[in-house]
């Protein structure tokens, strides 16, 4: 993505249609907050600045605790195939006014919506603005984006690839079963977004190995692959899900 102006910063997870409306902006409410200062390093170091990210879902709770799911657009400018979207859990203590946090960088919001989940955000709580971000283009594509919401901690992420090419914006995500015995013990996540009518698909593809399921990735960003095979039958209610640790990035197409 090029740079683009402060009227137009933040068109890439908005709808066009929508670019003249008011950019949404986030607030980490940490004015009357303070930390030690290895958080406050690691919380700057790590997450940044209010100003670099677009909300697209979060949730407060009356106990001090903020759930967020953020689109940053400083990672265009980041490593070829950084990740776009980032999980922040803040943690705030009241009485001492002080707060911690923790924060994943992810490939996918459903990604970073089922992190959050499993650290105490209610589920029903941190549903994606809809007018935000390109919508899905089909049932395939919602109901697989329900499962990774709803069942984060079967698979962990071992590789994804972010491209953010305006002729062809693609997501790839390769993940290993937390079950040894599982058929198609790695599985393929791809996330193809169309620029034109500013919609996306998601799909997933299951691999006997390692090997064959980074190849597939590796593939698809030079536009080598063919269909992804299909997720073996008894493995297919066993749903993909959220990053244990952050992703490498293997050699693909630069920015």
């Amino acid at each position: 993505m090029q740079p683009t102006d402060s009227a137009s910063a933040g068109d890439h997870p908005l709808d066009p249609a929508a670019a003249s409306r008011q950019r949404p902006e986030v607030d980490f409410h940490l004015n009357d907050f303070s930390a030690d200062d290895q958080i406050l390093q690691a919380f700057y170091k790590q997450v940044g600045f209010e100003d670099c990210f677009v909300p697209l879902a979060e949730h407060h709770t009356a106990d001090g605790h903020s759930y967020y799911v953020l689109f940053d657009e400083s990672a265009t400018y980041d490593h070829p195939g950084t990740s776009e979207i980032v999980a922040l859990h803040l943690r705030r203590d009241r009485d001492r006014q002080t707060f911690d946090f923790e924060q994943a960088p992810l490939p996918l919001p459903a990604m970073a919506q089922s992190w959050l989940i499993h650290r105490g955000c209610p589920p029903d709580a941190i549903g994606l603005d809809p007018e935000l971000g390109p919508q899905p283009t089909d049932d395939a594509t919602r109901t697989l984006e329900q499962r990774l919401v709803g069942d984060g901690d079967h698979f962990a992420m071992g590789y994804c690839y972010t491209s953010d090419d305006p002729d062809d914006m693609v997501v790839v995500v390769a993940l290993r079963s937390m079950d040894e015995r599982a058929p198609s013990p790695f599985r393929v996540l791809v996330r193809e977004i169309d620029a034109q009518s500013w919609t996306h698909t998601l799909r997933e593809g299951g691999f006997d190995t390692v090997h064959e399921a980074l190849q597939w990735c590796r593939d698809r960003l030079t536009g080598k692959a063919g269909p992804l095979p299909p997720v073996r039958a008894a493995a297919a209610n066993r749903p993909a899900g959220v990053a244990k640790n952050p992703a490498t990035r293997p050699p693909g197409r630069s920015r």
